[in-house]
């Protein structure tokens, strides 16, 4: 039997004051609302605290340094034949960094949304978070190597314009730790072998170690989806998705069988993932 975690009934369950200094709960608020560059890049340590009694706080979006210009439609990525040119691929390096900054603040976005939800979930949480935190460093390094700079190029939230809307943490990790972080294990293989082909091996590295640590990643939220829900099969995780995400877009090409079992994920489930990617039900593009 899964884990029983309930909805907030209504708007006055949305509290918007900041929670007490000192607090975990704190540390991510101000996270999220920070309009530093470098914070962003390099925040504090979590503290060990927790707010008592904390109300459920559903942060709408991030405070954006001034360094980063948002749009509603990004550029599409460099194809493998562009990225033999070092600014293609600083360009490629600080789209992977932008999806990092937000996976973090969605990370920590949970924190305040989920404050009912058990507390070794919780933990898990920041030490993805921290994971995401270091996983910029080594795009915004290799940004620099290139002749870039973060900020060079505009960014889109498109995250976040779509996992804040999950109700529960059953959603929130169906969206983010199954979904997003699964389908990065099929994006880091591709960019990988594309920066490896176009003579950087440097990039392709960084790259492949991030597709290493997105293992985990994808362990946590496969184990907390079946302690939530009890189930773990591809039907009621795609039924947990917040609209309008679509198992189609949570697969990238070519499809990383292997390494998604590695992450826990059963036959049944990627046959009807592999399956799904051909016939949407849903479509919403994130290009």
């Amino acid at each position: 039997m899964g884990l029983s975690l309930e909805t907030p009934s209504s708007t006055d369950d949305f509290a918007a004051t900041a929670p007490p200094a000192g607090t975990l709960e704190r540390w991510a608020w101000d996270y999220l609302h920070s309009d530093a560059l470098a914070y962003k890049l390099a925040p504090p340590e979590a503290p060990d605290v927790t707010e008592r009694d904390a109300p459920v706080r559903r942060v709408l979006k991030p405070a954006r340094p001034t360094a980063l210009t948002v749009v509603d439609r990004a550029e599409k990525v460099p194809s493998a034949g562009a990225l033999r040119d070092r600014t293609q691929r600083a360009r490629l390096s600080h789209t992977f960094l932008h999806h990092e900054l937000q996976a973090a603040e969605l990370f920590a976005w949970a924190i305040l949304a989920f404050p009912e939800a058990p507390a070794a979930f919780r933990r898990g949480l920041v030490t993805v978070f921290e994971d995401e935190i270091r996983h910029m460093a080594l795009y915004a390094e290799h940004i620099e190597r290139n002749g870039g700079r973060v900020g060079q190029w505009p960014v889109r939230d498109w995250f976040w314009q779509r996992v804040p809307s999950a109700q529960t943490p059953a959603h929130f990790v169906a969206a983010m730790g199954m979904g997003f972080e699964g389908a990065n294990l099929d994006h880091c293989a591709r960019f990988a072998m594309q920066l490896r082909a176009a003579g950087d091996d440097d990039g392709a590295r960084r790259v492949e170690a991030v597709g290493e640590e997105e293992l985990p990643h994808v362990r946590f939220g496969l184990h907390w989806f079946r302690r939530f829900t009890g189930r773990d099969d591809f039907e009621a995780w795609s039924a947990h998705l917040p609209e309008p995400l679509s198992p189609w877009l949570m697969k990238g090409a070519p499809f990383e069988r292997a390494t998604r079992k590695r992450a826990g994920f059963s036959d049944g489930f990627l046959d009807a993932l592999d399956a799904f990617a051909w016939t949407p039900r849903r479509v919403a593009s994130g290009s």
